[in-house]
């Protein structure tokens, strides 16, 4: 049975509030993606010469030290979901916890418990409906994290590392969303802890000679003072990539609903066209059939 006019009105003038929120969230996502971008590239030099610092105390020393000794036998690994807090971005979110629930699934392969942490409310809310463990959690800055959010999360991951009793881990990986460019969104699974330092291969020459390293006071002392510092700046590297990512993937989802909402309003407002036209016939045939019947009888 057809719609009538004032049912088709009333939906288009739903659908036309629908737009009009859905277009307000695609402008401001976008405003907010540039800033996003800039944070990002800010903290990219640092956390590459922090890196080269930690690369090079820990390649040129003979210093053991608990973050960069390689476990032979690792028997737990936390796991750091970073969601987002929100909905309306897409397939942001979960095709993050696809990719941890895939290294989740692998480390248990390999005989290694998976110790889950999450950030953002769609990461908990995914494993408090499967009802599956969650050491802990931390929420409300997907879209706008701060350095400070780091250190609280980089801090509790190397609280754990550390620690040799039964809530220890040997292990930390990070599932987090790379932002490629503004259509590409890129899920991620990365180790930070241990440290795998790779050095790559040149040719020396009396033009290219490695430097010799002196750590004062000594490596150990180095490495305690750099490598919590490596750690909250690769978290810090990674919610800065997150931030951007979900904003850019919240703008791609909300132009599609506009869009969409867009043609719908077309539909309406053509079928209302239609309807009204059919009503603005009938009542002429309504009309020329009294006039022809008072005709008739006069």
């Amino acid at each position: 049975m057809p719609a009538s006019l004032r049912e088709l009105r009333q939906r288009r003038q739903s659908v036309t509030a629908t737009k009009k929120i859905t277009k307000a969230m695609e402008l401001i996502a976008s405003s907010r993606i540039i800033k996003a971008q800039r944070a990002a590239a800010r903290a990219l030099p640092f956390t590459r010469e922090l890196n080269r610092a930690v690369s090079a105390v820990a390649t040129y020393s003979d210093a053991e030290h608990p973050l960069t000794k390689p476990c032979v036998d690792s028997k737990k690994a936390a796991v750091l979901y970073i969601t987002s807090d929100r909905g309306m971005n897409g397939a942001y979110s979960s095709n993050a916890i696809k990719m941890a629930d895939r290294l989740v699934s692998k480390l248990r392969s390999e005989g290694i418990e998976p110790i889950r942490y999450v950030v953002g409310r769609k990461g908990l809310a995914h494993l408090r409906f499967r009802k599956l463990d969650l050491r802990e959690h931390w929420e409300g800055f997907s879209d706008a994290p701060t350095f400070s959010d780091a250190k609280a999360i980089a801090d509790r991951l190397i609280a754990d590392f550390l620690d040799t009793g039964e809530n220890g881990v040997d292990e930390i990986w990070v599932v987090y969303t790379r932002m490629e460019s503004m259509i590409s969104q890129v899920p991620r699974a990365r180790r930070i802890l241990p440290l795998e330092v790779v050095e790559g291969v040149q040719e020396l020459d009396s033009s290219n000679i490695l430097p010799v390293y002196n750590f004062e006071p000594n490596a150990e002392m180095v490495l305690d003072a750099l490598l919590p510092l490596y750690v909250r700046s690769r978290i810090w590297f990674y919610l800065q990539q997150c931030a951007a990512s979900q904003l850019a993937s919240q703008q791609r989802a909300m132009k599609s609903a506009t869009d969409n909402a867009q043609q719908l309003i077309e539909r309406l407002t053509r079928e209302a066209n239609q309807a009204r036209q059919a009503e603005i016939t009938q009542e002429i045939s309504e009309i020329v059939g009294g006039a022809g019947a008072l005709a008739e009888q006069n």
